[in-house]
């Protein structure tokens, strides 16, 4: 399958603000900053709830999105934004924690349900459409404790030591989807073992 093409966007998940800049839940923002900052895209701009960035990647025009909506108003940032850019879901790469996959796991999946993941209920209720591109950054589960306290809470000195290495696959994992589509990604992705320790 050939990669995207002409425009992409890649979204990260998160929440807005100083108080959740490392915590699991905002994987999706710390992606996105270093893919930002790996091209040179600057996020200067604050347009539909969001802060954003253009330029290329890949050979290909590219918008870096950060809704400042909240996790679970993201889709209020997400769809006026495709709407503008006139980027179909298709071409558009939601980067996402995820609790259902171990602390260090990377996988690529197109299409699915949102698995209780607000962010992606919100984009797949206000868009009408399940058939995005996804990275998802496995950020494991609690031991105990409240699911929420978890993905809210930072990451912990164990898995922080071993993130480097993990945003590095999931900027491989966008790359790959630009570069040469999502049965290419996935087959190279999706069967590799999870790096670092499981989480605390």
């Amino acid at each position: 399958m050939p990669g995207l093409r002409d425009r992409a966007i890649i979204v990260g998940l998160g929440n807005p603000g100083p108080k959740y800049e490392l915590t699991r839940h905002n994987a999706g923002f710390l992606l996105v900053d270093q893919v930002a900052t790996e091209t040179g895209i600057a996020l200067s701009r604050e347009k539909f709830k969001s802060i954003l960035g253009v330029g290329s990647w890949c050979g290909l025009s590219l918008v870096l999105l950060k809704p400042l909506t909240f996790m679970n108003l993201s889709g209020q940032a997400v769809v006026p934004a495709l709407g503008f850019f006139d980027v179909d879901p298709t071409q558009t790469i939601l980067v996402h924690d995820d609790v259902d996959l171990p602390w260090g796991d990377v996988r690529v999946k197109i299409d699915g349900g949102h698995g209780g993941h607000k962010g992606l209920r919100s984009i797949f209720e206000l868009s009408g459409r399940r058939d995005f591109l996804r990275v998802r950054i496995g950020v494991g589960r609690p031991r105990h404790g409240s699911m929420s306290d978890f993905v809210l809470d930072t990451f912990s000195k164990q898995e922080w030591e071993w993130a480097p290495h993990v945003f590095d696959r999931a900027r491989d994992a966008c790359r790959l989807l630009i570069e040469q589509g999502s049965v290419a990604a996935m087959n190279a992705i999706n069967g590799l073992p999870p790096l670092g320790l499981s989480s605390d």
